[in-house]
């Protein structure tokens, strides 16, 4: 007769993984390039996976002493474009913002780079939606319709401007992201 022993065999004690969350509106963009509102604490276990070199941030306020010293403490490079929220007609998107942070975005020794705004809706959809349509050759119809399931129903400005965007851009083809369409 055989016995059965029911005792468990103990497990080694192994702390608690850190929670796995994503800033709100992350996604990915294309290989390397990612776009998210403001990263917040509990992002930063999610966000130090993705070994980021490079943050672009558009936004109106002051970037946050905790953030700016979590970029430090990660070797992260941040750009801050002042970027007011468009306000029709009084305040519209900056071409030359839009300009200096598609630079960034051409130079893949900047990635991978995480770009964001304050929710990752408008200003980001603005960037996001000229890299589509300028860089990448999307049609204005696709590069829209992303722009909308981000941002919702706010946007006209945003719209015509990346309708209208057409920058002249030197960068340096060596270190151009493969994603990029024959310019």
């Amino acid at each position: 007769m055989t016995s059965t022993n029911n005792v468990e065999k103990s497990k080694p004690h192994r702390p608690p993984a850190l929670p796995i969350v994503p800033p709100l509106s992350f996604q990915l963009v294309v290989t390397g390039v990612y776009r998210s509102g403001y990263p917040l604490q509990i992002n930063y276990p999610m966000l130090e996976r993705l070994n980021l070199k490079t943050i672009i941030y558009l936004g109106d306020s002051t970037y946050r002493e905790e953030t700016t010293e979590w970029c430090k403490t990660n070797n992260i490079t941040l750009h801050h474009f002042h970027s007011p929220t468009v306000k029709e007609p009084f305040v519209s998107t900056d071409p030359e913002t839009i300009t200096e942070a598609l630079l960034i975005l051409l130079d893949k020794r900047n990635y991978p780079v995480l770009v964001h705004s304050n929710k990752g809706k408008h200003r980001v959809g603005v960037l996001v939606g000229c890299m589509r349509r300028v860089l990448m050759g999307w049609g204005l119809a696709a590069t829209n319709a992303e722009y909308g399931r981000y941002s919702g129903e706010k946007g006209e400005a945003d719209l015509e401007f990346i309708e209208l965007f057409n920058p002249k851009l030197d960068y340096d083809k060596e270190f151009a992201p493969d994603w990029l369409r024959s310019q």
